[in-house]
């Protein structure tokens, strides 16, 4: 008579597969669209004083750009996008903001976030934050080829974005120079 037992044994392993489970990460962050920007050219410039740097895009996430990167920390003026865009390349997060009359929690948002940047070899998270006038808006958070724009920085949609860093950047994993964070 082993059909008879075979029938409550399924039945409890059936029932064990309709409790509570781990959420999938990915599936918290499906709600987020971060689309990739067209693919543009993207050698270094001679000088990082042109204004020919970038895709297009404002803020942009791609495109020429200088042979030097920005400093990871917290900067207190803006960094020319011919620099960012470089650190863009290498995999690091760069958090923009435009607040001129201030918006220290949506800064400390964007920091947050930052710290959350894997680190290089030197210890230091690849990631820089700073101030940017010229956004569209008052926030922008960025990858290579992808960026996040708001007026207020949503906490999960910088985490999801954060899942993203180095997937497809061409220089992917560099180390960035000495910061604060």
């Amino acid at each position: 008579m082993p059909r008879p037992l075979l029938f409550p044994f399924l039945t409890v392993l059936a029932l064990t597969g309709c409790g509570e489970t781990e959420a999938d990460p990915d599936a918290a962050c499906a709600r987020f669209n971060f689309p990739l920007s067209d693919p543009s050219p993207s050698h270094h410039l001679d000088s990082c004083s042109t204004d020919g740097c970038g895709n297009g895009e404002n803020p942009p996430n791609s495109g020429l750009h200088c042979g030097n990167v920005a400093p990871c920390y917290h900067h207190t003026e803006p960094v020319h996008p011919c620099l960012y865009i470089h650190n863009l390349e290498h995999g690091h997060a760069v958090f923009l903001y435009n607040c001129p009359d201030g918006c220290p929690d949506e800064v400390a948002k964007l920091e947050a976030a930052a710290a959350t940047a894997p680190r290089g070899g030197n210890g230091v998270h690849r990631a820089l934050v700073a101030p940017a006038p010229q956004l569209p808006q008052r926030i922008a958070a960025m990858l290579w080829r992808r960026t996040y724009l708001a007026d207020s920085a949503d906490p999960e949609a910088l985490r999801c974005l954060m899942q993203l860093q180095d997937r497809g950047a061409p220089e992917p994993f560099l180390t960035c120079p000495s910061g604060l964070y």
